[in-house]
């Protein structure tokens, strides 16, 4: 537990100094209630190293961390039959809404007609083949 931050909150919960609604843990994750509960189920995924984002991951850490993402989804999923799709998703830095700077995944059951709208928008008519084209070699070229 010498990789947790001593006054992150979720470093706390994962050490049982905050109490929490644990669905899974081992060594390396513990998943847990969120307490918004956005729609029943949603759930917590953090790893017990104070990562602030899945930018600070190496390949290492989401090998480490991230492959409980499946059999967490499932078993979710299996609580209750009336479940018929999740958002997983993760909020990387404040500009994303990212609310506690520890690494976490959220997983929040879906129902047919629950009326949780998660928000995009359609940019396409603003862009041309050029323009796809130069966005993606500019991304490729940082790998």
């Amino acid at each position: 537990m010498d990789e947790l931050d001593k006054d992150c909150l979720f470093c706390k919960i994962i050490r049982g100094e905050v109490p929490s609604y644990t669905v899974f843990e081992n060594d390396d994750v513990k998943a847990f209630l969120d307490l918004s509960q956005v729609n029943p189920g949603h759930t917590l995924m953090v790893p017990k190293k104070h990562l602030t984002n899945l930018f600070d991951y190496t390949a290492e850490d989401a090998e480490k961390y991230l492959k409980y993402i499946p059999a967490i989804a499932n078993a979710i999923k299996k609580f209750d039959p009336k479940i018929t799709g999740m958002n997983v998703t993760t909020n990387n830095g404040e500009s994303a809404s990212q609310v506690v700077m520890h690494s976490h995944i959220h997983f929040i059951p879906r129902f047919e007609g629950d009326g949780l709208k998660i928000a995009t928008r359609n940019n396409e008519d603003k862009y041309t083949p050029d323009d796809y084209q130069k966005i993606a070699d500019q991304i490729k070229a940082q790998f």
